[in-house]
């Protein structure tokens, strides 16, 4: 039997204009406005990133306006080894600056627990983790250190736990696998160089390697969409809203079709994110900044 049942699952970062997770987070009446127009269009669970303010708030406006929406939290783990891999952050922490992350680390995990606890009607699972372990990535965290937190939090509250982490990294995290209730994939054939046209298949693709790979186990997207603005090189001529409405529009048919849960990415767009509101990464909202439709 699978963990999550099927039904529309999307990112939720409520951030606003001038709004980030290190600033200001949206307060409890925006959000409620965001969770009513996410409620309206039949979505039953969000993803979100870190056990702060922001989430706190999101769980508040659940259990308050008894939306019929249940949560996935995780913990946005600082890197615990250096990458000097790493294409935009040549890393050279010192070791006592890798402790305190670890140290950092520790402590959100704590945080977590208590949140869960809190709101436990309102919380369906938790994840150890976001992008760990690439071999891009800024904030790489141990596969011994994920399996520790992973048993932590599932001895500590008797939730499904999951790790999210990319499609092509899983292969090396078969260990990790046998601590989690389920795997949280996130496959973006828009970073891979891919046309609309065949987008979706290799989604599919991911996920029967992945269901191929992880039998005894439900899997599930994380985080899966589309672009609808880049003023990068690389694949940014796809980056477009007719084509966002094409890609999710055969994503959600494939997903009602074979019953696949697919938290998409993402509800609103994020400006935050980079220093121009034309970087691919402020435009995968589903919605605008205004809250409005993007079709």
């Amino acid at each position: 039997m699978d963990i999550l049942e099927f039904g529309k699952a999307i990112c939720y970062s409520g951030y606003r204009a001038g709004q980030s997770p290190k600033t200001e987070v949206p307060s409890k009446e925006q959000i409620a406005e965001d969770l009513h127009i996410l409620a309206a269009d039949g979505y039953r669970y969000l993803r979100m990133y870190d056990p702060n303010l922001h989430a706190r708030r999101v769980l508040e406006v659940i259990r308050e306006e008894k939306l019929p929406m249940k949560c996935l939290i995780g913990v946005d783990n600082e890197p615990e080894v250096n990458n000097p891999n790493c294409p935009w952050d040549k890393q050279s922490y010192s070791d006592e600056q890798l402790k305190k992350f670890a140290e950092r680390n520790d402590n959100e995990f704590l945080k977590l627990i208590e949140l869960v606890k809190e709101y436990d009607d309102e919380v369906i699972a938790v994840s150890v983790g976001n992008e760990n372990t690439p071999s891009w990535g800024a904030r790489i965290v141990p596969e011994a250190r994920l399996i520790e937190h992973a048993d932590q939090l599932r001895e500590a509250l008797h939730k499904p736990v999951t790790f999210c982490e990319g499609f092509f990294e899983w292969p090396n995290l078969m260990e990790l696998s046998k601590h989690l209730d389920f795997i949280s994939v996130h496959s973006y054939p828009w970073h891979y160089g891919k046309t609309v046209d065949v987008a979706v298949d290799l989604n599919k693709e991911h996920y029967h390697e992945m269901k191929a790979r992880f039998a005894d186990k439900q899997v599930l997207f994380t985080e899966v969409g589309w672009t609808s603005n880049s003023d990068e090189s690389g694949n940014n001529k796809q980056a477009t809203v007719a084509n966002q409405k094409r890609y999710i529009t055969e994503l959600n048919a494939w997903l009602e079709e074979e019953k696949v849960v697919a938290f998409l990415f993402e509800a609103f767009d994020e400006p935050w994110k980079a220093s121009s509101p034309e970087k691919s990464e402020c435009n995968w909202g589903l919605y605008t900044l205004e809250r409005t439709r993007k079709w």
